[in-house]
This record gives structure tokens, sequence and C-alpha cells, in this order.
């Protein structure tokens, strides 16, 4: 086992919230987490952060450090795209085993919902991509996964009606949630029929965009005894980074995901079979489908048939984003891979009303940024 535990986690309410600031909903999270863990600001000797599009700042764990009243020895950002959440934990990870921290609070958090117009989000994602080869073209962040969906259908006869019952499923489990900001069901035909976005991929097949915050906690385990819910160990960690263009991609169909979580499941001595609830990045519907193939779950192919006989829902082979991930729990940028882990906290502490995976004792997470660029594997276990 690893030095490292987490001790706190806190989220904010989710989807239009009007009146909310990238500020405050990190900070209203940090507060949770603090509180969940039963600590002070005093008790905290890290800060980490991930970043904003609506509130950029060249120093924003310093200025969310500032308005939670903290003096932490260690004070910074991670800047990973989607993988920001994973990143940090094992940044705080590392700050917890080297000596340097006892407790390192996370914080993600931002309003992109009703903080952004159409215009400037489109500017947003269009940003994501090459500034010679790809933005003059207009390939924007949909589009990329796009290609990348197609690729993969060529290849392994994934179909559209498979990336459907990924997208159901999810809505299933949403459906749980009090608080998803999606919860209303869907049908595959509903998916099939939703408003085309780039070929293959429709409206229902893309992750959410949506106010929302999610904070956490990471203890030195010596130091756990100090807070106040059960500790949950970090037990496998990985990371992987392949490239940050899709134009610069290797391949269309193999990502750092397989690398990651081979750390990840290396480092923790288990295997994917030992996995009692996993919670894995869902920007659109074909990540899911790839990663969860990539990391060993299903055979190439066959994720979707496996989503349509129930192999993700409560009761099946893998329960998988039992919130409903970032297609219908909600996406507001580094905190859509907070809610993951926050959600696997969550299912190990038994504390899922409504969702729970019975018995959960190991959980995977997986958070990806860019187009599958950057990778990072968490497992964690209840004590």
């Amino acid at each position: 086992m690893l030095s490292a535990v987490i001790t706190g986690i806190g989220d904010t309410p989710v989807g239009k919230l009007p009146g909310s600031t990238a500020a405050s909903l990190n900070t209203d999270a940090a507060i949770a987490a603090m509180a969940d863990a039963g600590l002070k600001p005093a008790d905290i000797d890290g800060f980490l952060c991930a970043y904003s599009v609506t509130h950029p700042h060249l120093m924003m764990a310093s200025v969310l450090s500032e308005q939670l009243g903290l003096q932490p020895k260690v004070c910074s950002a991670i800047h990973a795209g989607g993988a920001s959440a994973g990143i940090l934990v094992m940044q705080a990870a590392a700050l917890v085993a080297a000596g340097i921290c006892r407790h390192v609070l996370i914080a993600t958090g931002d309003n992109r919902l009703t903080g952004m117009s159409r215009d400037s989000t489109i500017n947003a994602i269009a940003g994501v991509g090459h500034p010679v080869f790809e933005q003059p073209f207009g390939l924007i962040v949909p589009a990329a996964y796009a290609l990348v969906a197609q690729r993969y259908m060529h290849e392994y006869g994934t179909t559209p009606e498979d990336l459907a019952h990924v997208a159901v499923a999810h809505r299933n489990h949403a459906a749980r949630h009090p608080g998803a900001q999606m919860r209303v069901p869907i049908t595959v035909a509903d998916v099939i029929e939703s408003r085309p976005i780039a070929t293959p991929l429709r409206l229902l097949d893309c992750c959410l965009i949506s106010d929302g915050g999610a904070a956490l906690v990471v203890s030195a385990r010596d130091a756990a005894g100090d807070t106040r819910q059960p500790a949950i160990d970090i037990l496998g960690m990985g990371q992987h980074h392949t490239h940050e263009h899709i134009v610069s991609a290797a391949s269309l169909t193999e990502f750092g995901c397989k690398q990651s979580s081979t750390q990840a499941f290396g480092q923790a001595g288990l295997t994917p079979a030992d996995i009692d609830v996993a919670c894995i990045y869902d920007s659109f519907t074909i990540t899911l489908v790839i990663q969860l193939e990539s990391m060993g779950f299903f055979e190439k192919g066959e994720s979707g048939p496996a989503a349509a006989g129930g192999a993700l829902d409560l009761g099946g082979r893998l329960p998988c984003n039992t919130h409903g991930g970032l297609l219908s729990y909600a996406h507001s940028g580094a905190s859509g891979g907070m809610f993951h882990i926050v959600e696997t906290v969550r299912q190990l502490r038994g504390q899922a009303q409504g969702r729970q995976v019975e018995g959960a004792e190991i959980g995977f997470v997986h958070n990806d940024g860019g187009i599958l660029s950057a990778h990072c594997s968490l497992i964690l276990g209840r004590q």
C-alpha cells in the first residue's frame, strides 16, 4: 500500500447554477471536502488546483488559497485538460510520500454553462486544435473524436447502436442520482435520432456542459487518524502521454490509457477482473468504448454489446460511471474527472445511496485530457 490515502471529498450542485463563478465553485467544493474530512484550514499544508476557462489566472492556486484562508507549504495548479484531477491526486500522493505535506487539499471547478456564451465555447474547443495543421481546417474537439470513432468503427465493427447503448447505460445511472444534471431516461432510438454533431457522433453521444465543482483531501496514512471519515487507500497510480494534437497521434485506435492502467494495476498487484466499480472518462461515447477495451475490461469490439447486455449497470460485470458520468451527470472542465473520483470514493465508503454497488471494495478511476492525449489511472480501495 502507498503512504497516501483519501480522507475527504466534497462537491457542489451541478448543471445550470446562475450566479456561480469558478472561484465560488472551487471554494465551496474545497470547504465541503475539508468539512467531510473534519479538518480546518490550518490543518492544510498543501493546496493544488486545476485551471479555469471562465476565470483564467496565472496563479490560480494562489488566488484560491487566499480565498480559502490557507497558508500552505505547497501551492500550485496543473493544466492537463480532463486528466487534471487524476494527475493532481498523483501529485498530492507524491507530496505526502516525500514527507513534504500531511494534508493536501485539491480543488476543481468552473461555471462553463452560465459563464460562457455559445461563441466563447466554440472558440475554446477550437483552440485545442493545432494552430497550423488543424485550426485552419475547422477541426474542433467533437470532430477530432469523430475521426477516432470512424477509424475505430472501421477496424473493430463498433456500430452507432453500440455507442448508443453506452449513453443509455449512463442515463440509467444518472436517473438514480438526485443531483445529476440529466435524469430523464433515454433509449437507443433517442440517441440515434438526436442531432448530428460530427459524424458518427450525435448530440447524445457527447458530454454535457455544466457548472460545478469537486474537491478532495489526500493525507499521509499516519495522519488519517485525525480525520472524520474512513480513509480510502490509493493502491495504484499510472500516467502516460502520447501526443497533444490528433494530427500527431501515432494511432487512432491505441492510446496512453493502456500504459497508464497497466502501471496502476501493476503497482496495486491487481487486474481488471478485481475491480468492483469503475469511473472512466466519457467525454464522448467512443471515449469510454476505446478505454474500456484498451485497458482490458473487454475485448476489442465487445464493450458496446456488453453495455447492451447490462454489463455496465448495477449488478453487471463492471458497474461503470454510477453517477451518470460526463454524459449524464455533469462536465465542468477539470471537475468532470474529479466527479469520477468523488463517486468512486462514495461507492467504496458505501455512501452512494440508491446507486450503491453492493460490496464494492476496489474501484478504478481513469481520466483523460485533450484528444485522448493525457491519461491518468487510479486504483482505490476500502480499508
